[in-house]
């Protein structure tokens, strides 16, 4: 019996892996509730916004914590629990919803539904990341692609379905996602497993030394995961990741009003009857979520590319090259007033956000080994809870303060961001040049 018989076929894993990933996803396409709950809640923007930004902290430091314990539990012990978390989070804020409770919906959707995502979210990738020493970037690209694509399966399926069913009842359809979303990620997670003891894939041959060093020789002479993660490499590496972050999920929390105010700048409403201005305004939000529905393709897409183009020119240069264009792109954004161009640009910075999720989970293992990766990838992913806080509430507090100016100071500060980030990882590209030298 060979060995690739005896352990099963590890793509039903990776797929496994990437299904859940779509379903724990489905949270980027918040943005699409956000203009209904302010509409019915009289909610601040800032305050709805709240909501989302908590759910992403809540995410980081649950995965920070499962790449901890993933060692002990297994992947599928956190997996289900994350998945059952997860749709619990939407149970509550229904509830929330009902009583019409802002903290009990960030206890919710925020906290609990957030601690779920996390757990959820970390074991897959590190769990593929195991089965796939021959294909890191390809395998982690493509099951964190799933996260990406769960926008485009929420904004035009499951919400809009929701919506309809519902008649608009936000009650029904946060308790309708937590059961459906619940149920389909805790199936998806049964299927997850980490590979026997000295498992090699059919045919590969590892490396003595690994395709990119990073300061091998440093890192050998660490003797845990803690001091690892309180190197400056880390930190380094860190602030990239949070930088890159900061500015692509600022979009993705307020994608679909972004684009609405794009929008009714370049086609304003026309003296008309009620009934007209009414399907006018439900025009111009379905084009709003036709866009979360688009750009969360090119999320997708973007952690399976960059991440396959890592494997060729480097982690570091990945994220050079992400964050310089980055730059140019949100400066472009600054004065633009085209609803098409908009749009495009919109699709490129979540096709660069959604790679900087793709190429991390590889940086991380070349730089640490297999051993310290859940730990590791794990902590990095904090950076996602400050991104995910930082970035969604400087938009909120724009859009509440400033009004028609909101949108270029918004962009302006991400393009900011970005140059900080990309100076960084100037420093990340170097030392990979110095570890390939030494290989």
């Amino acid at each position: 019996m060979t060995n690739e018989t005896r352990v099963g076929n590890r793509w039903i894993v990776a797929l496994a892996g990437t299904a859940l990933q779509m379903c724990l996803g489905t949270v980027y396409a918040w943005s699409v509730f956000q203009k209904p709950l302010v509409a019915n809640f009289h909610w601040s923007q800032t305050w709805t916004a709240m909501t989302f930004s908590l759910a992403i902290v809540f995410l980081g430091l649950a995965a920070a914590a499962g790449g901890m314990q993933l060692g002990r539990f297994g992947p599928r012990k956190l997996a289900v629990t994350g998945g059952a978390l997860f749709g619990a989070g939407y149970l509550v804020a229904a509830f929330a919803l009902s009583i019409k409770s802002l903290p009990l919906l960030y206890l919710g959707y925020g906290v609990i539904g957030g601690v779920g995502l996390g757990l959820g979210y970390v074991t897959p990738v590190a769990t593929a990341a195991k089965w796939f020493p021959d294909k890191k970037g390809l395998v982690t690209g493509m099951v964190v692609m799933g996260f990406g694509f769960g926008a485009l399966l929420m904004s035009l399926f499951f919400a809009p379905m929701l919506m309809k069913a519902t008649h608009g009842n936000l009650v029904a359809v946060f308790a309708w996602l937590g059961v459906i979303l619940g149920t389909l990620a805790i199936v998806a997670a049964l299927f997850l497993r980490n590979p026997p003891a000295g498992y090699v894939p059919a045919g590969y041959v590892p490396r003595q030394a690994p395709l990119v060093t990073d300061g091998l020789k440093e890192i050998q002479k660490e003797r845990s995961a803690a001091d690892s993660i309180f190197s400056s490499r880390f930190a380094i590496m860190w602030l990239v990741f949070f930088c890159n972050i900061t500015a692509g999920i600022a979009m993705v929390s307020f994608t679909s009003p972004l684009m609405q105010e794009v929008w009714v700048r370049a086609h304003p409403p026309m003296n008309a009857t009620k009934e007209a201005l009414a399907a006018y305004w439900l025009s111009v939000a379905s084009i709003g979520a036709t866009l979360v529905a688009i750009s969360s393709l090119f999320n997708g897409i973007g952690r399976f590319f960059w991440g396959a183009v890592s494997d060729r020119i480097g982690r570091a240069q990945t994220f050079q090259t992400m964050l310089a264009s980055q730059v140019l792109v949100f400066t472009a954004l600054m004065v633009t007033h085209n609803p098409i161009l908009f749009a495009v640009l919109i699709c490129y910075i979540l096709l660069c956000y959604g790679g900087g999720f793709g190429t991390m989970p590889s940086f991380v293992l070349d730089a640490y080994g297999p051993k310290r990766m859940p730990v590791m990838y794990g902590t990095i992913l904090t950076a996602w809870s400050a991104g995910g806080f930082v970035g969604p509430l400087i938009i909120g507090f724009l859009k509440d303060h400033f009004a028609s100016q909101a949108s270029y100071f918004a962009f302006l500060l991400a393009a900011g961001v970005l140059i900080i980030g990309l100076v960084l990882s100037t420093a990340l590209s170097n030392e990979t040049e110095r570890g390939a030298g030494r290989a």
